[in-house]
């Protein structure tokens, strides 16, 4: 039965769904992709071996689409995986709802299902799916779950520690790219979206969600939008609301604040007082107003060989020679940060945070942590206020 998904779940799902459910496991049949029912939300092991068992997408399998109170939403400036397109949804069990928080993760209910898939163009308009993760609120806390697509994309399946495939796809310069793309396995779930040793979602927070996106019915604000069908509790309007900016897009926000909102989505993650790499004292949050904590004029604690024979891991008006510029301009083991997620360079994201550190004044030599905290770096603390950053587009 586990095979059709037929586990622990919520109540309250629909008995039709349950008698097809039953029907499917005695006649035999693999329990594809259906034209009617609910999410089938499992919220203890042993969870669904096919993901079409969860009834998140409707309808045929080429045409993946979201079942109901399946909702799509984006987020102002995404973490980088190697230049994969990414489609994101949200499920929450009928009558509950998540708690809004300024600054942090949103408080999801027990059996909330985040849903991410990673996929690549293929052209004249069509991608291939490589892989869609979920994370599932179980009774125990949060699930990290890899299912894989098959080569014909007709379903996807659970893979704990799935091995790499080769991606064929053309880079936002136009270059031709082949990568062996890194799928994660359970256990490397939990080195990105644990926090106080405790497994967590990463994207939904307000300052991601304050932007307007297309819904089939029309565009809206994402907050707005969730406190509107009943999946969000407690948000202010979404001009009080912190708002982040597009970490791409110049006419957005200043240089700082578009460096500062990539390296807190892409690396403050870990690098945070309760983070995986907390030992390293460098703190790359949004939110980081200490100039040496932000690792200006900063002795790696812990760089090991990621540091070479650099000093510092930011080096005011001199990235060339910034540690933290060498290990983002990385894809050696041991030197490559993030050290997981990736397997090419984010050469736009290099460029960004080189452009930003070459227009940092100060001087490191003989000056050290009280010459740091003298600098400003109040800019981008903004974002955490009502209404900071700009509206993306």
């Amino acid at each position: 039965m586990a095979s059709c998904g037929v586990g622990k779940r919520l109540d309250g799902f629909s008995p039709i769904l349950a008698a097809a459910t039953v029907a499917c496991v005695l006649l035999g049949s693999a329990c594809g992709w259906r034209n009617g029912g609910d999410v089938v939300a499992d919220v203890e092991e042993p969870f669904p071996e096919k993901l079409s068992a969860w009834q998140l997408f409707v309808g045929k399998a080429s045409e993946r689409r979201p079942n109901r109170r399946v909702i799509p939403y984006g987020v102002a400036t995404p973490l980088f995986k190697d230049y994969a397109t990414k489609h994101r949804f949200v499920w929450m069990p009928p009558g509950t709802a998540a708690v809004y928080h300024p600054t942090a993760t949103f408080e999801f209910p027990v059996g909330t299902i985040i849903v991410k898939t990673f996929a690549y163009p293929t052209g004249q308009g069509a991608e291939r799916w490589i892989e869609t993760r979920l994370l599932v609120h179980a009774k125990s806390g949060w699930v990290g779950l890899p299912y894989v697509w098959n080569r014909d994309e007709t379903e996807a399946y659970l893979d704990i520690a799935p091995d790499p495939t080769v991606v064929h796809w053309r880079d936002p310069s136009g270059r031709a790219r082949t990568i062996d793309y890194a799928i994660p396995n359970t256990n490397q779930c939990k080195n990105c979206h644990e926090n106080a040793k405790v497994m967590m979602p990463l994207g939904p927070k307000a300052r991601n969600l304050n932007q307007d996106y297309d819904y089939p019915e029309g565009r809206a604000n994402q907050l707005a939008y969730w406190t509107r069908i009943g999946y969000l509790r407690g948000a202010p309007p979404p001009q009080q609301a912190p708002r982040a900016v597009v970490w791409n897009d110049p006419s957005s926000a200043s240089l700082e604040t578009r460096a500062r909102t990539y390296l807190d989505v892409n690396c403050a993650n870990c690098h945070n007082a309760k983070g995986p790499a907390n030992n390293t004292g460098l703190y790359l949050g949004i939110e980081v107003t200490d100039a040496l904590r932000l690792g200006i004029c900063k002795v790696p604690v812990a760089a090991g060989p990621g540091g070479g024979d650099l000093r510092f891991d930011i080096v005011p008006g001199k990235p060339e020679q910034s540690i933290l510029v060498r290990r983002m301009n990385s894809v050696t083991p041991k030197v490559m940060m993030p050290e997981l997620g990736r397997s090419v360079i984010d050469e736009e994201g290099v460029a960004l945070t080189q452009e930003w550190i070459a227009s940092l004044q100060a001087d490191c030599e003989g000056t050290g942590s009280s010459k740091a905290r003298q600098m400003d770096t109040k800019d981008s603390s903004s974002l955490l206020s009502p209404g900071g950053g700009t509206a993306p587009r």
